[in-house]
């Protein structure tokens, strides 16, 4: 508020004040009215004082809008230069195939992939032949799951066309194949032999134990030598290749054989691993062929019984060989 004062005779008059309208864009000074009745003889404020007011006024106004529109663009070249920052941090998109892409690269990599494909369809066949109690042809379909789990890496590396893509692909493949298909084959053997509560919580462990193996095997590093806990592909193999031979076995000890082979999957026992297995000794398998030609069916949960006790046999050994340096 500007206040104008004029002396006449010495006596001061009452003060006057300027009224301002605000617009959106411009403001002024409209008028000058007094705060109190102007006092006789005074019908008007100075007009260089109401010049100086305007001109003040004025230049107020120009210096808050031209601030403000320099603090909108600056804003605005803000917000540009953050989209453009997020946008290249974040890809929308990643390369599948590793390497130069031609056609014949893109070919070698969908035909790497095509059998972990078919892994996941057979996974799913097997769901239905056991809905349909077509239990044989189940474990039929499991067991060519296994086998295309293990064409699917091989090929790829063969190919030179392995990439984290693949590998996410497979490991979800191997959940509905070996963590989902198997257990529902299982179940679908032993239902009515055992109390269907204990069957389903021996196959829901089943699916525990595979969903926890496969995401320790993504995240953890690779040994040449061993496994650590059984693979899910292993698990599914012999529990298919029990269904499909017939393995006879009380209904109780079953469920617990099936609990037990969870159990080994999240375990922290070193298994050897199937090319370790295959360098021993022709003389180590020949009991186990004489065997075959015997009673395959028991021959086969022998070995079975024998793989998955080796486990915690051989991390005995290692803690001893370990004990034994430490003193």
């Amino acid at each position: 508020m500007i206040r104008v004062v004029r002396r006449r005779g010495g006596q001061p008059r009452q003060p006057y004040s300027t009224r301002r309208t605000l617009l959106r864009r411009t403001r002024r000074v409209d008028a000058i009215s007094p705060v109190s009745p102007a006092p006789t003889g005074a019908s008007s404020a100075d007009p260089g004082v109401l010049d100086a007011t305007r001109r003040a006024l004025d230049e107020a106004a120009q210096r808050s809008l031209e601030e403000s529109a320099r603090r909108t663009v600056e804003e605005a070249a803000a917000k540009r230069r953050a989209s453009a920052t997020d946008d290249a941090a974040v890809p929308h998109t990643i390369r599948l195939i590793p390497g130069e892409v031609t056609s014949a690269r893109r070919a070698k990599f969908a035909f790497a992939n095509s059998f972990t494909l078919v892994s996941l369809m057979l996974g799913m066949s097997a769901i239905f032949l056991s809905m349909h109690h077509d239990i044989r042809w189940a474990a039929v379909a499991l067991l060519g799951c296994v086998a295309s789990d293990g064409l699917d890496g091989a090929v790829a590396r063969k190919l030179g066309v392995a990439s984290p893509f693949g590998a996410q692909m497979d490991s979800l493949a191997d959940m509905c194949s070996f963590g989902i298909a198997a257990p529902v084959v299982v179940y679908a053997s032993l239902h009515g032999s055992a109390p269907s509560a204990f069957v389903a919580a021996a196959c829901i462990m089943i699916a525990v134990g595979a969903m926890i193996r496969l995401a320790r095997f993504n995240v953890s590093p690779k040994d040449g030598r061993y496994f650590v806990g059984v693979p899910t592909t292993l698990i599914a193999g012999v529990m298919g290749m029990a269904v499909l031979i017939g393995l006879q076995m009380p209904g109780i000890v079953a469920v617990v054989a099936v609990a037990v082979l969870a159990v080994s999957m999240v375990s922290g026992f070193p298994y050897a691993k199937l090319g370790r297995l295959a360098a021993l000794p022709r003389w180590f398998w020949v009991l186990p062929l004489v065997g075959l030609f015997m009673d395959y069916r028991i021959t086969f949960a022998v070995l079975v019984a024998a793989y998955v006790a080796s486990g915690p046999l051989l991390w005995l050994r290692q803690r001893g060989h370990r004990d034994a340096l430490a003193a």
